[in-house]
């Protein structure tokens, strides 16, 4: 005979499939129609016709893609070494005996709450506006002008405002991991004469390798999608300086007729987040071995 299901598998079902339904109509339906578009010469509207692997061949001779994924890859690399220490360095100092401990880390995780595009508009508005006052009030001529307006320059800008939402995560997963760190092998340190440099990189640093792998994997697949800040800041301007792919997908896939084409160009950009992920992982997995 059949058994019946429980309650508790009833209730089990009724969660799982509706969002693997949800999952699968927003997210793994989109993704196959995109590989299945990269393969066309479609438009976003109208009819299209079966290309081959063109698009994935012009993808390669293509400047300005060519020049998006070096801003991207510039950004992101940049971007992960300033956040992983700045993170490492606050986690380390709201995880000492100081007061208000608690309501710091609250404080410090406010930028990851809010939208990527508010905090790009409001520092548009800081860049624009407050800090060239601030220059001509005390007669500082580098910063007299608008940062973003800079074609050498303007990258900075989008990196300081991407840098400074990504670091509330990237801080929280640090405090995790040393709040691990057993407080013996501090005081046996102390004990052998270790200097607070020495304490660091030889107990600490060691023990927090597992978050810290964590977190490179994550603050790069991040920073190497990063659309918000480029939207809401430059638009991929002044001249195309700071278009990165997330963006250059978007605005020409959507506005300029390439959806097609920008397809495949985020089916290699999803290839090659996927192959820097396992690379990090693979290396990080080896050094957690060594230690």
């Amino acid at each position: 005979m059949k058994s019946k299901m429980t309650t508790r598998e009833k209730t089990f079902w009724a969660i799982t499939i509706p969002v693997v339904l949800l999952f699968f109509t927003f997210n793994t339906l989109p993704m196959l129609k995109g590989f299945m578009y990269s393969f066309t010469n479609y438009r976003g509207y109208g009819d299209y016709d079966y290309v081959g692997f063109r698009n994935y061949k012009d993808l390669f001779t293509d400047l300005r893609v060519g020049k998006s994924y070096l801003f991207t890859f510039k950004y992101a690399l940049v971007g992960t070494v300033l956040v992983n220490i700045l993170s490492l360095i606050m986690a380390l100092g709201l995880n000492n005996r100081i007061r208000f401990k608690s309501a710091l880390r609250g404080i410090y995780f406010v930028p990851n709450i809010l939208g990527g595009l508010v905090i790009g508009y409001i520092f548009s508005f800081f860049f624009t506006y407050i800090v060239p006052a601030v220059g001509n009030a005390l007669n500082i001529s580098w910063i007299q002008n608008s940062i973003l307006a800079s074609e050498k320059y303007a990258w900075i800008g989008v990196l300081i405002v991407g840098v400074w939402q990504a670091v509330a995560t990237n801080t929280i997963i640090y405090i995790s991991g040393l709040q691990t760190v057993p407080e013996d092998v501090y005081e046996a340190s102390n004990l052998d004469g270790a200097t607070k440099w020495q304490e660091f990189w030889k107990v600490t640093l060691p023990l927090v390798v597992p978050f810290l792998t964590i977190n490179l994997v994550l603050s790069t697949k991040n920073l190497l999608m990063v659309f918000d800040q480029i939207m809401s800041l430059t638009k991929g301007g002044p001249a195309q300086s700071t278009e990165s792919i997330s963006y250059l997908i978007y605005r020409n896939g959507m506005d300029g007729g390439q959806f097609g084409f920008q397809s495949a160009n985020a089916v290699i950009f999803f290839f090659v987040i996927v192959g820097i992920t396992v690379a990090q992982l693979t290396i990080m997995n080896k050094k957690e071995e060594q230690l």
